[in-house]
């Protein structure tokens, strides 16, 4: 839907569309007074990334979309990308190559993963964890395997261990730290953790740990 635009209408352009953005969007509400337009690189409104996981016991997209509520008022540009930002002409171009003016920008891309610069961190069957569209990556290519890894043991590493565990795989997270969740715990608190998640059938390693065990 078109926003409602009127002569006095300021145009705000909000690129990304995560919860963020949507938060932002439905805060402004109906008010006549802002004309906004969202671009989203993903080709899906806005979804509650913190409970992803939840996709793979649902397998409804649909189940983590946030309420459109306010949001309904603004202009929704999906699969659009902004590739550049003229601030002198106070325009962002996208892939397509619409040209989307603007009156005030907000930037809420978010984050990228982070994938550490390792041999095979481009070999088929790696992935990151972080869209809709990476889950169904993941769970066609785990179709017919056995064994998952998961690199990276906070807290969205565990999620990512839980959801192969939940394809039937035999799961194993390595962990660079010395425990597992180093950013949220102490030592004392990773190493329950890691039992419990060792009672679970995931298979943790720490790097650091695993190697004073053994004497390296």
């Amino acid at each position: 839907m078109a926003p409602l635009r009127t002569s006095s209408s300021r145009r705000l352009v909000v690129v990304g569309y995560g919860m963020v953005a949507h938060r932002l969007v439905d805060a402004l509400g109906e008010r006549s007074d802002w004309a906004v337009t969202v671009l989203g690189e993903e080709n899906r409104p806005a979804y509650d990334r913190v409970n992803l996981s939840g996709y793979f016991a649902s397998g409804d997209p649909d189940s983590l979309t946030l309420p459109i509520g306010a949001t309904g008022s603004a202009e929704l540009l999906l699969g659009e990308v902004a590739v550049s930002v003229d601030r002198q002409a106070q325009l962002v171009v996208t892939g397509s190559g619409r040209n989307v003016p603007y009156d005030v920008l907000v930037l809420a891309t978010g984050s990228r993963p982070f994938v550490p610069p390792i041999d095979g961190r481009d070999a088929a069957g790696a992935f990151v964890y972080r869209t809709i569209d990476d889950l169904d990556a993941i769970r066609a290519y785990a179709a017919d395997r056995r064994v998952g890894a998961v690199v990276g043991g906070g807290l969205l590493g565990l999620e990512a261990a839980n959801a192969l565990r939940s394809l039937g795989l035999e799961t194993h997270v390595v962990e660079m730290a010395g425990w597992l969740m180093p950013q949220q715990v102490d030592e004392a608190g990773g190493q329950m953790l890691r039992r419990h998640v060792e009672s679970l059938g995931v298979r943790a390693a720490s790097f650091q740990s695993d190697r004073k065990r053994s004497g390296r």
